[in-house]
């Protein structure tokens, strides 16, 4: 663990993470204050432990792919959506805090409009998470409390679906926000990223859309 007074100091590199203790909701947020909001590093807090984060290249790749996928569904499929990137979540009544790598109100997407949006009155529909940086067992605890129903969680070189069952998670073969794609067809798209751009994983969203509404 590390302390409060060594937190100015410490530079992350990318792809890393530190963990340091803030034991009180207090703690956190003077810990929180002290980062200060103009930073790449995304936090978690939860335990009575804070997460910082510093994403490298192949993260906010795979991040920004993911949510590249998760807009022309929804644009292809004629649903609403806004985009709240890593906006912070927060839920005091269990003393837990996250910033995720992406999330989307999409079902709820009346709710998230405007500028002066309330993110704590309701919870994102879908959550993106990428697993390089640190382990994910540290912030999946987090999303079931705040209500968040859905999380595309890549690790281990591979994209899963989550869905929120009771106080967890479990693997899905479907998403719940797109019920028509599968977890399969969400690698197969990644997968394209390997030897081609952004616009040719959106060039393959678009056409399986347009497949399947003939």
């Amino acid at each position: 663990m590390l302390g409060v007074t060594s937190l100015r100091q410490i530079r992350l590199v990318p792809d890393s993470a530190m963990v340091m203790a803030a034991p009180t909701w207090a703690a956190y947020e003077h810990l929180l204050l002290d980062l200060g909001d103009n930073r790449p590093s995304r936090i978690a807090y939860v335990g009575g432990e804070l997460e910082v984060r510093m994403p490298g290249v192949l993260h906010e790749l795979l991040s920004r792919v993911l949510a590249a996928i998760v807009a022309t569904l929804a644009d292809e499929l004629g649903l609403e959506f806004n985009d709240f990137g890593s906006v912070r979540l927060e839920n005091p009544t269990s003393q837990s805090a996250v910033e995720p790598d992406g999330c989307f109100y999409l079902e709820n997407a009346q709710q998230g409009q405007g500028f002066a949006v309330d993110v704590s009155a309701i919870a994102p529909d879908l959550v993106i998470e990428v697993d390089i940086a640190s382990r994910s067992q540290r912030r999946l605890p987090i999303y079931a409390p705040l209500g968040v129903p859905e999380i595309w969680l890549y690790r281990q070189e591979r994209l899963e679906i989550l869905r929120q069952v009771g106080g967890g998670y479990e693997p899905q073969g479907h998403s719940v926000a797109f019920p028509g794609v599968t977890v399969v067809q969400l690698n197969q798209w990644l997968a394209l990223r390997q030897t081609g751009t952004d616009l040719t994983v959106i060039r393959a969203v678009r056409q399986f859309c347009r497949e399947v509404g003939d």
